[in-house]
């Protein structure tokens, strides 16, 4: 969890470039509580002076009004300004942090507790910031009657204080206790939302097992729901009861005044003052008070955000968002010499070690690496694409070290069909500009009709009509992609896990021999040992290290 420093930090950081709209909010809004009150003066006045409201005292009330909305309405304009640019660079700021935290990172971040950050919790700080203005305002003329009854009465101001301060010290007592309330709903939030991916990606399984999806719903999804409800009407309630009893204490004060009036000599206009400002203070702490359940999601909210900045505070350095790819080729070769890498165990048992990982690949060849889940074929790739930095040893491009600087621009060498991987909707072809935009769908036709999905997708504007498909076929519009972007490197984790017999068979025995001719180097992932001939060289992974390295001499599949 963030600390309360870096809590306040984060938000210096990102008000920092506000202040002047900020600074104008708050003179605006102050300027309009400051004409309310004087006006709450001169309607004291008139009541306790003959003649009513006429001359010198009409014009000053009209023009106090004056005042009093057009400060609000600069004070709400501004704060909506910083309201929705705050949010705007929340959104921007958290996408680029994800975007440029280093991948190893991002993986030990569930996604279940990704996206409710990214979208309930900013579109609670969006709701917080747009009703700031009118929180300042209530402020505003709140301190400005404060002080309008001292300078009536100050004995009398004193006492009223003395009970304000009580009823301001249960109000923050009950905001404090509800605060905890919201943390604990928000971690219940997490969750729910775990749940809810569980019942959507998990349809199907838990379609064909009834006590499963009764225990999914009434264990896990009722449960969390229950407890969501409970807690948050628990801290809810607080406020409330919390608010009554302000509501109430304000009818207390005025009875405490009339009171007072009773036994202690009091000008008449002192004690209409005091009746008359208190009534109408109560709109303003009620205002106050409302906000409060507001404001306390939006602070257990913030800090959830400053969490996950933190997180992803460090990104992966030299990493380049705006700039296109470098385009190179390999010339030789890519390699590893000494390279390690550690996983530590999430149940504090003995870490998973890759390493150390000496290999060299060549342009042009085929390379099958194979071995037993959790033996480390993953790892490897990952480090061979550079989406992991090695802890010890390098990789290798053309016999030269991969620099931290140089890895994003390695990294462009590759096309990658991961086993989980995920399908965008886009293509980015070699083509730059206009023109290549529109030779997609004549480059991509060819692919799309050998893949034989050409029936059902089609290029439009630079995407896929639709991914809406099969897993198989899903990945089939993937290879699409791979052929299209046209680079030196493609790698393959099980692509063919998803296809059936006819297509697997294509992809071994024609599309990846087709790819080796055209000079690409290809590094598979692949259980399919009925094809593992076919390939130039067969990596064996066992227990994190390469158990064998074994170079076959191709053979067409009849032979």
């Amino acid at each position: 969890m963030t600390s309360k420093s870096g809590t306040a930090a984060e938000a210096s950081h990102l008000l920092k470039p506000f202040v002047p709209w900020i600074v104008l909010s708050a003179v605006t809004g102050i300027c309009s509580g400051i004409a309310t009150v004087a006006l709450l003066r001169t309607i004291n006045e008139v009541l306790n002076q003959e003649g009513g409201m006429a001359g010198g005292l009409l014009l000053t009330f009209i023009s106090l009004c004056l005042l009093a909305l057009f400060g609000r309405m600069a004070s709400d304009v501004s704060t909506n300004f910083v309201g929705q640019r705050l949010v705007a660079q929340v959104r921007k700021s958290l996408a680029q942090k994800i975007l440029s935290a280093p991948i190893d990172a991002l993986e030990r971040y569930r996604t279940h507790r990704l996206m409710p950050v990214l979208s309930q919790d900013v579109d609670m700080i969006s709701d917080a910031a747009f009703v700031l203005s009118s929180t300042l305002i209530a402020v505003a003329v709140a301190l400005g009657c404060l002080v309008y009854l001292a300078w009536l009465s100050l004995p009398l101001f004193g006492l009223l204080m003395l009970a304000l301060v009580l009823g301001a010290t249960i109000q923050i007592l009950a905001q404090t206790r509800a605060e905890v309330g919201f943390w604990k709903a928000r971690e219940h939030e997490d969750q729910l939302h775990k749940a809810y991916r569980s019942i959507s990606e998990g349809a199907k399984e838990l379609r064909m097992h009834r006590e499963r999806r009764t225990r999914m719903f009434g264990e896990q999804i009722e449960h969390i729901v229950d407890k969501i409800r409970s807690v948050n009407g628990r801290a809810i309630n607080t406020y409330v009861i919390a608010t009554a009893f302000g509501s109430a204490l304000f009818f207390l004060l005025i009875a405490l005044i009339l009171g007072w009036a009773a036994f202690r000599s009091t000008e008449p206009v002192v004690l209409s003052g005091f009746v008359l400002v208190m009534l109408f203070l109560k709109g303003p702490i009620d205002q106050i008070a409302g906000t409060l359940p507001n404001v306390g999601r939006a602070k257990v909210a913030f800090q959830r955000i400053a969490d996950l900045s933190a997180r992803f505070a460090t990104p992966e350095p030299h990493l380049h968002l705006e700039r296109p790819g470098s385009g190179a080729t390999v010339t030789r070769d890519i390699g590893m010499r000494g390279v390690r890498y550690a996983f530590d165990a999430p149940d504090g048992g003995e870490p998973f070690v890759l390493g150390p990982i000496d290999l060299e690949l060549r342009r042009g060849e085929m390379v099958f690496v194979v071995g037993d889940n959790g033996s480390g074929k993953t790892t490897l790739i990952k480090l061979l694409l550079g989406l992991y930095a090695p802890q010890q040893g390098d990789v290798l491009i053309d016999g030269v070290v991969v620099t931290p600087e140089a890895r994003d621009d390695y990294r462009q060498l590759f096309t990658t069909v991961f086993a989980d991987f995920y399908l965008f909707e886009d293509l980015v072809a070699n083509e730059k500009g206009e023109e290549g935009m529109h030779a997609l769908p004549q480059a991509a036709l060819p692919y799309l009709q050998r893949l034989e999905i050409a029936h059902k997708v089609s290029i439009k504007d630079g995407s896929f009509s639709t991914v809406d498909l099969s897993t198989g076929q899903r990945k089939r519009l993937a290879l699409v992609h791979a052929y299209l972007e046209g680079r030196p490197v493609l790698v393959f984790d099980e692509w063919a896990a998803d296809q059936d017999p006819t297509f697997r068979h294509l992809f071994y025995t024609e599309l990846l021999p087709e790819l080796r001719a055209k000079g690409h180097l290809l590094v598979v992932i692949s259980h399919d040992d009925r094809y593992f001939h076919l390939a130039d060289r067969v990596i064996t992974m066992k227990a994190g290290r390469i158990a064998e390295d074994r170079a076959r001499a191709p053979t067409s599949l009849a032979a």
